[in-house]
């Protein structure tokens, strides 16, 4: 990443933005004077860092209350920068979401192999691990589940068929550990876990008592070691 300074001299006028969309302005004061900044990034690295912005916005704040204008100050980008990227609001709720999907998945992976034992015992594993991440007072539930409640009045919006496709990936995961384990019943018991999960997310949220996590848990490891009705 390339710079070059300008110096301006204190109180003077400095000049309108640049008109560059993969650019960025910073203001650097030194011994009373002021340097304008211009960093040049790569598009795909100004389009990852408007999304990081976005994901610590829409995550921590909520998706209604993080305007463009705060997402476009947090990324350091201008607005133009960022309509360039993003054509709207509803196009970088979308990308945020779909930068979630891998992620996400990949740790529950790592959650569920991270206890030894049947899979019936990975599941209690699991489930303890969210009730002690959930227990932190920074932890503000499923990013997916809180952007399907912000968004329940506008059923087209691209945001939901991510989420919705997110929830499926998952669960038919689960069924493919569950067919894995010798169980039959594979998509019925997975089934089963997402309600049991994303249930345990909703209570914790509303409760803010890990107990409610451990509970589904014991629930969850039950329907892995009986035979489906």
């Amino acid at each position: 990443m390339g710079h070059s300074p300008t110096r301006y001299a204190e109180g003077e006028a400095l000049p309108v933005r640049s008109d560059d969309p993969a650019s960025v302005e910073r203001l650097v004061y030194i011994h009373g004077s002021v340097y304008l900044y211009r960093m040049m990034h790569r598009p795909l690295q100004t389009r990852e860092m408007i999304i990081q912005a976005a994901d610590d916005l829409f995550y921590g704040e909520g998706i209604r209350a993080s305007s463009m204008d705060a997402i476009a100050e947090r990324a350091g980008v201008t607005k133009r920068t960022l309509y360039y990227h993003f054509r709207s609001k509803d196009d970088l709720v979308a990308a945020y979401l779909q930068a979630r999907d891998e992620p996400t998945l990949a740790r529950y992976e790592i959650w569920l192999d991270a206890t030894r034992g049947t899979l019936s015992d990975q599941i209690m594993g699991f489930f303890n691990r969210l009730a002690r991440i959930a227990a932190d007072n920074k932890w503000k539930g499923c990013g997916f589940l809180r952007a399907a409640a912000e968004l329940a009045g506008s059923p087209g919006h691209p945001a939901l068929r991510i989420g919705s496709a997110h929830k499926k990936k998952f669960e038919a995961w689960l069924a493919g550990r569950i067919s894995a384990e010798g169980l039959d019943g594979g998509a019925l018991r997975a089934r089963q876990l997402m309600v049991l999960l994303d249930g345990a997310v909703a209570q914790m949220l509303i409760h803010r008592d890990p107990s409610y996590v451990r509970a589904a848990g014991q629930l969850a490891a039950a329907l892995l070691t009986k035979t489906v009705q």
